[in-house]
């Protein structure tokens, strides 16, 4: 994987914690940053396609719309695990995807509007890779500040 240059960099820093919500948000994020809507829009673009960013959009608090939420790790052999990575993000249901130095080297977030798809996403994952998932629903809630400067 690439680094980023200082413009990347700018957007992945200036961007977490806050994006506005206004008529063009783009537009008001982008002069933060000294770019254009169309330069950070092009910019996140390049980001989520060259794999530097596994996603950009909202994170919704799917229990307050009515849905769930639910943390799971898995135990991935290690020479299978981009592999099982692809499996696993390919579901619209997965939030993060985290590789830990752990047993269970593979945690990842499973968000969904319906309660009853959590369980279908873990089985289809299971399906698919042919591993257990360990699915750990939450039970309580924090709220920290979680920033990754780069």
């Amino acid at each position: 994987m690439r680094s980023l240059d200082p413009t990347e960099r700018a957007v992945v820093n200036g961007l977490q914690g806050g994006f506005p919500l206004t008529e063009r948000p783009f537009r008001d994020a982008g002069a933060e940053l000294g770019l254009s809507e169309g330069e950070l829009i092009d910019c996140l673009g390049g980001l989520v396609a060259g794999g530097q960013l596994s996603r950009f959009g909202p994170l919704w608090n799917a229990e307050l719309i009515g849905g769930a939420v639910c943390l799971a790790a898995m135990a991935v052999p290690l020479e299978r695990f981009d592999k099982v990575a692809e499996l696993v993000n390919a579901h619209p249901e997965i939030a993060h995807n985290y590789e830990r130095d752990h047993e269970l080297n593979m945690w990842f977030v499973v968000s969904a509007a319906d309660p009853d798809r959590i369980d279908q996403v873990i089985a289809e994952i299971e399906c698919e890779t042919g591993l257990v998932v360990r699915a750990m629903p939450k039970t309580r809630e924090f709220f920290v500040g979680f920033r990754v400067e780069v």
